[in-house]
């Protein structure tokens, strides 16, 4: 699923563009009538469950630092 778009049809039509690269579709947009640009929508990164195991704050996380006592 690729097209290929004129340089100054894309400027003309840039959230329509966009929009069709976020449903999946490639858009090719040239130049000159040479390939200068692909336009695809990015695939959000997966997160892994149990990725934070082992982690744990420290009791007194939010208690106030000595070093700063002479600003509170």
């Amino acid at each position: 699923m690729s097209r290929e778009i004129k340089l100054a049809d894309a400027k003309a039509r840039f959230s329509e563009v966009v929009q069709q690269a976020m449903l999946g579709e490639v858009i090719v947009i040239t130049k000159e009538n040479r390939p200068v640009v692909r336009i695809t929508a990015i695939k959000p990164a997966k997160r892994m469950p149990g990725t934070g195991k082992g982690i744990r704050m420290a009791p007194d996380f939010d208690a106030p630092l000595s070093d700063f006592s002479e600003y509170m």
